[in-house]
C-alpha cells in the first residue's frame, strides 16, 4: 500500500473536523483605509446633524448622548471649541451600532428629498408667476389646470403687479401673485393631484 504524503493528509484532514486548515473567516478585518473613510464618513453625518434645522433636529431618532453633544456643539460659537465638540461628536458617532447609525442615515436622506422637492416647488411657482406676467394666455391655461380660486382676485393681482413693475414702485403684488399661486398649487395637491411643469403653448419668455 503506497505511504501517505503530508501534502495528501493535510488535504484530508481539512474536509473534517479537527483538521490542520483553519476554518475560513466569516469576517475579515478592515483595512487602515477602509477605517479611516468609515470614520470620516461617521464625522461628515455627525456635522450634517449638527446643521440640521431645531425641528427637523428633533425628529431624528438618536442616543441621548448623542443628541446632547450634538446641542452642545450648536451653543458653541468659537471656531476651535466646535471643532474640538464635534471631534466628540465623532468619537460618540463610532460608539454607535450599525442599525442605528443606518436609522440616523435615512431621517437625513429623508430630510434632503424634502428639500429638493420643495426647492422644486418654488421654482414651479416662479415659472408660472412668470409665464403669467408675461402672456395673458398663460391666465387661461393655469385656471383650466387650477380650477375653484377666485378668478377676478388673480386677474387684479396679476395687472397691478405688470403696473406696479412698469413703475418702478416695490413689488408689493409681484409677491402676492407668488403666494395667490402658492394657494392654488395647494388646492390642487390637496385634491391628490400633483403639480407639473407648465407647458405653455408659446415660447416660454427668456428669465
Amino acid at each position: 500500500m503506497p505511504g501517505m504524503t503530508r501534502n495528501s493528509r493535510n488535504s484530508q484532514g481539512a474536509r473534517f473536523p479537527g483538521g490542520f486548515a483553519p476554518e475560513p473567516e466569516d469576517d475579515e478585518p478592515k483595512s487602515k483605509s477602509q477605517r479611516k473613510r468609515d470614520m470620516t464618513a461617521l464625522q461628515d453625518l455627525g456635522a450634517e446633524l449638527e446643521a440640521l434645522a431645531k425641528d427637523r433636529l428633533a425628529r431624528v431618532p438618536m442616543p441621548e448622548a448623542l443628541a446632547d453633544a450634538i446641542h452642545q456643539a450648536r451653543r458653541i460659537n468659537s471656531h476651535e471649541g466646535k471643532r474640538r465638540q464635534m471631534q466628540y461628536v465623532g468619537k460618540i458617532m463610532r460608539g454607535l451600532e450599525d442599525d442605528e447609525v443606518e436609522v440616523i442615515r435615512q431621517a437625513l436622506e429623508g430630510f434632503k428629498g424634502t428639500s429638493k422637492a420643495e426647492t422644486a416647488r418654488m421654482h414651479l411657482i416662479e415659472r408660472w408667476r412668470e409665464l403669467l406676467l408675461a402672456d395673458d394666455a398663460a391666465l387661461t391655461r393655469f385656471l383650466g389646470e387650477h380650477p375653484g380660486i377666485d378668478v377676478q382676485a388673480l386677474r387684479n393681482t396679476i395687472r397691478n403687479a405688470r403696473k406696479e413693475k412698469e413703475l418702478g414702485k416695490p413689488p408689493r403684488y409681484f409677491r402676492e401673485l407668488f403666494q395667490a399661486i402658492k394657494t392654488a398649487l395647494d388646492l390642487k395637491d390637496g385634491k391628490g393631484r400633483a403639480a407639473e411643469e407648465p407647458t405653455p403653448d408659446h415660447p416660454e419668455p427668456e428669465a
